[in-house]
């Protein structure tokens, strides 16, 4: 990632609210999962175009995508979809609010 890329997270772990993570990782495990590096996208839309199409854009070029300006984005980890949200500007870079977690909603339907 470049130097200008940035997250912000929340401070508090996962399961500080129950009093304690994951009773099955050890501290060390822990530790290691949560430094573990993923590559995560924040996808706004796809499209797709022939080759020749695509070499004759230049500076300036629109390409149109297939998602609507109020629909939400997807975000991807490691290529498997784990949440959706909105775009939003956060001074003069360009965020995501997260509005859905579809990997926690998915792990619950699958008990």
């Amino acid at each position: 990632m470049a130097d200008t890329d940035e997250v912000v997270f929340d401070e508090s772990t996962p399961g500080d609210a129950a009093g304690g993570g994951s009773p099955s990782l050890g501290a060390k495990a822990q530790d290691a999962v949560y430094e573990t590096i993923v590559e995560v996208w924040a996808i706004l839309g796809k499209t797709s175009m022939p080759i020749y199409q695509l070499l004759k854009m230049g500076r300036g070029a629109v390409i149109a995508l297939d998602q609507a300006i109020d629909d939400s984005i997807e975000i991807r980890a490691n290529n498997h979809l784990i949440a959706r949200g909105d775009v939003v500007i956060v001074e003069e870079r360009i965020g995501v609010c997260i509005t859905e977690n579809v990997a926690a909603d998915t792990a619950r339907q699958n008990k």
